[in-house]
């Protein structure tokens, strides 16, 4: 927490300094929204809780607040020198996404997954494009995780990542294929080097093989 305070404040210095830099203040919206979830990020075991299940009233309001201002004041600097959207910028508008929602079902999934459409377009990261297809699965409940699994099944450079096949279950899970799930959860927690991030994942493997 202090090494994201210090991040932050040298952000905010910085942005004072550049006020006419539009990523700058997208750095800054970025770190105030994603460092607005920490007292909630973890149990008192120090376990990770995945955003779906965190506590949003441990949320802090006032940096939300503060993100909403920095990415207003990104927007502002992109429309006065009429240029486009660079990463950082982007990557807070997503983040602002979550941080307003009053849950993950009330997350406006469709814009999540445009906002993604144009970070890909200045990124060729398979991380994003892993992010996009979760996204895709959520922004259709119906269709999506069949969507979405095409999508995941189809990316490359993610070797040796528990991302791609702690997705991929999640998205088995979803449609249905509980044993395959389980399966891919496995995988995920051999490949994960957190032990706390091993023992979210072997807990979904349990779970998924009882169905």
């Amino acid at each position: 927490e202090e090494l994201c305070a210090e991040a932050l404040r040298l952000g905010r210095v910085l942005a004072a300094l550049a006020p006419d830099e539009a990523e700058v203040h997208g750095l800054v919206a970025l770190m105030e929204f994603q460092s607005s979830r920490l007292r909630a990020r973890v149990d008192a075991e120090g376990a990770p809780i995945l955003l779906e299940n965190q506590d949003r009233t441990r949320w802090d309001r006032a940096q939300i607040q503060r993100g909403v201002t920095a990415l207003g004041a990104a927007a502002q600097a992109l429309q006065h020198r009429g240029s486009g959207w660079g990463p950082y910028a982007l990557q807070a508008a997503l983040a602002e996404c979550h941080a307003v929602a009053p849950s993950t079902a009330a997350t406006d999934w469709h814009r999540i997954v445009m906002l993604y459409d144009a970070l890909l377009g200045l990124t060729t990261s398979p991380v994003v494009a892993l992010n996009r297809a979760v996204a895709v699965a959520m922004a259709d409940p119906d269709n999506g995780p069949r969507a979405a699994l095409d999508i995941v099944d189809h990316l490359d450079g993610l070797d040796g990542s528990p991302a791609l096949p702690g997705v991929r279950a999640e998205l088995l899970q979803r449609l249905g294929r509980h044993a395959e799930a389980a399966d891919e959860f496995d995988r995920a927690a051999a490949l994960a080097d957190n032990d706390r991030e091993r023992d979210v994942l072997m807990a979904k493997a349990a779970r998924a093989r009882v169905g």
